[in-house]
């Protein structure tokens, strides 16, 4: 249930210069923190957490339960779970978002809202293709396909866009609290796409004994209709003042920024391409190495790493000689890119950069590599669905919302720094927790306990941890630099985490659990590095 992110001292950032809170600054007071709750900019990070939550479950379980009723075979349901790759690469067309205005919109909403309007719209014409398409009929799947693509790329942009725009909307002081309602918001959308879309198609007739298409296509529609509950929240709100200053200060031409959504284009194309044509030499390759290593899953990383790596290689030689042959403009390339990268490295210097994206990229890694197979460890101690569904999903939900406020809340009071230190701290003892429900007896009580325990840390970590990745980006390169950071905290996790059921196997859940809580331990060395380097930062600033 831990699904979100995590953050580190108050940082304020005004253009590229980052300063920490220290001690001698005067902390909130316990009225003045919970007042925060009420700040307009708060508030509205609730309604937008709840426009985010809603689609990813349509395109993951949702979408899953409804093939499997239509008769489709399960490995194509399986297959359907790439439609969220987006999520994974958004940081490829974020800075798109960032530098290339959309006509009329632009001018009439500003640059972030009209990108999520935008969005929002794109999600529920996904929706409503979606429900318009019968799984059931064989012809019907590939357009089904289609629709979650769609649904999984339109997601992703507004994830991209809702972190900039709060980012943008208010000092960073306020940032945890921005992250704990949406947070909050981003669950409760969840749920409704998760378990309200599925008691819906239950409720209208649909079930694993006697499919009915009727009743999903009326769920989905429901969702769809949803969705507006974050379009009319994005005609409301203001757009941040930083991002109009910035758009104002800009003068690339109509005929620029259609050149460089071409070289998006004919990248994204050339990655495409690659993989699809080095399928059929993959498969002799993974042969070959399966034979050479006895290890059929060690050759399949390996060849699909060579696969990714080249996928990228043509993507950036395709983009590279549009860039050399001057179809593209040069500075856009490098301001929207390069810029990003490098303003990065030149404001915390080399030695700190590397830090703080080590930190990143590990601060989840005992979190993920034990929710990754914790599921069926429930399911192999004997709980039964309705009680994972009961205590695990809805009742951990609200421990998990519950975790965000009070990280939130914590945050404000005594810095991000402090509490993203206690929320490792708990990520990894609370993973010690599960040897009880590893080594007791069948026992309800003690799996409420553990996931009480267990989201109320998630929900905490998390809500410091999205305030710490805010505070480490510049608002000149928002989307971008937000985009990079949220796909770099998941990536190692993942790959790591792929292996979890092999090292439970080998090892048995007990020592496995102990292996995920020490893998915590490097994470609070790099807190208490990362805290004395900005301090040193802050004093010869």
């Amino acid at each position: 249930m831990r699904f979100e992110v995590l953050q580190a001292q108050k940082i304020i950032i005004k253009g590229a210069i980052m300063t920490t809170k220290t001690k001698e600054e005067v902390k909130k007071t316990w009225d003045e923190t919970l007042l925060t709750f009420i700040h307009p900019r708060v508030v509205t990070m609730l309604f937008l957490g709840f426009s985010a939550g809603i689609p990813i479950l349509l395109i993951f379980s949702s979408l899953s339960l409804w093939l499997r009723e239509a008769g489709v075979e399960r490995s194509a349901v399986t297959f359907f779970s790439w439609a969220a790759l987006g999520y994974s690469f958004k940081f490829v067309w974020a800075p798109l978002i960032d530098k290339i205005p959309l006509p009329f919109l632009t001018s009439l909403l500003g640059r972030r809202r009209s990108w999520m309007l935008i969005a929002q719209l794109s999600i529920i014409a996904a929706i409503v293709w979606m429900s318009q398409t019968d799984p059931g009929q064989s012809d019907n799947l590939t357009w089904m396909a289609f629709a979650a693509v769609l649904l999984g790329f339109s997601s992703a942009t507004q994830d991209v866009v809702i972190d900039a725009y709060r980012i943008e909307s208010v000092d960073t002081d306020l940032q945890a609290m921005m992250s704990s309602t949406y947070i909050a918001g981003y669950r409760i959308g969840m749920l409704v796409a998760g378990a309200g879309a599925l008691f819906l198609a239950s409720y209208l007739g649909s079930n694993k004994e006697a499919y009915s298409y009727t009743a999903w296509q009326m769920s989905y529609l429901i969702m769809a209709g949803v969705m507006f509950i974050g379009v009319v929240t994005t005609i409301v709100i203001p757009e941040p003042k930083i991002t109009k200053k910035l758009l104002a200060d800009e003068s690339y031409s109509g005929l620029d920024y259609t050149r460089f959504f071409l070289l998006f284009l004919f990248a994204v194309l050339a990655f495409i391409g690659a993989f699809y044509f080095s399928a059929e030499l993959a498969k002799i390759v993974k042969k070959e190495l399966t034979a050479l290593f006895a290890n059929k899953y060690l050759a399949g990383f390996i060849v699909q790493t060579l696969r990714l790596l080249l996928a990228i290689l043509s993507a950036y030689v395709v983009a590279n000689l549009l860039v050399i042959m001057g179809i593209v403009n040069k500075q856009m390339v490098i301001g929207t890119y390069v810029a990003p990268v490098k303003d990065f490295f030149h404001r915390y210097g080399i030695a700190l950069a590397w830090l703080l994206l080590a930190l990143v990229g590990l601060y989840r890694i005992s979190d993920i590599v034990l929710g990754v197979i914790s599921n069926v460890f429930y399911q192999d101690m004997g709980y039964t669905k309705v009680q994972i569904a009961s205590v695990v999903k809805t009742f951990g939900l609200f421990m998990t919302i519950a975790g965000g406020f009070l990280g939130g809340i914590l945050s404000v009071r005594y810095g991000v720094i402090r509490i993203l230190f206690l929320g490792a701290v708990l990520s990894a003892a609370t993973n010690l927790l599960f040897m009880l429900l590893a080594y007791g007896s069948h026992s309800l009580p003690m799996l409420y306990l553990v996931i009480s325990a267990d989201n109320l840390s998630a929900g905490l970590a998390s809500a410091a941890f999205i305030a710490f990745l805010s505070s480490l980006t510049n608002i000149s390169f928002t989307a971008v630099q937000y985009a990079i950071f949220s796909s770099l905290m998941t990536l190692l996790p993942k790959i790591l985490g792929g292996y979890s059921g092999t090292l439970v196997d080998e090892l048995g859940y007990p020592n496995f659990f102990i292996i995920t809580a020490l893998m915590g331990l490097p994470v609070l060395i790099l807190i208490l590095i990362a805290r004395k380097r900005f301090e040193a930062k802050q004093l010869n600033t």
